[in-house]
């Protein structure tokens, strides 16, 4: 024969509960200005300098994000190839090699 399995006991809870800051927990909406308020991100500005015509160098990169040489070539391949799905291209230029996106027809 098998045992019957024993319910567990269930401590007794008070109903009511108090609270020592009755706020209510829901957060704020987001103001406009708070969006605005906020400053350029750097790979906002990188994908800026990528989108001008002439494009970019990496050193010119390194230079505006302080980042060094190979994270600038993660961010290109990563994030602008892979991630966003952009057509960037390289080109040799008088300046050495400059990237850009080069803008769907």
């Amino acid at each position: 024969m098998t045992k019957r399995k024993s319910k567990a006991k269930v401590a007794a809870r008070p109903t009511s509960r108090v609270t020592k800051n009755p706020k209510s927990r829901t957060r704020p909406a987001p103001s406009s200005s708070k969006l605005a308020a906020q400053p350029e991100t750097k790979h906002a500005r990188i994908i800026a300098a990528l989108r001008t015509p002439a494009g970019t160098t990496i050193a010119e990169i390194m230079a505006a994000t302080e980042w060094q040489q190979h994270s600038v070539r993660g961010f290109l391949a990563g994030v602008v190839r892979k991630k966003l799905g952009l057509n960037l291209v390289s080109e040799q230029t008088d300046r050495g090699r400059a990237y850009r996106i080069r803008q769907a027809a």
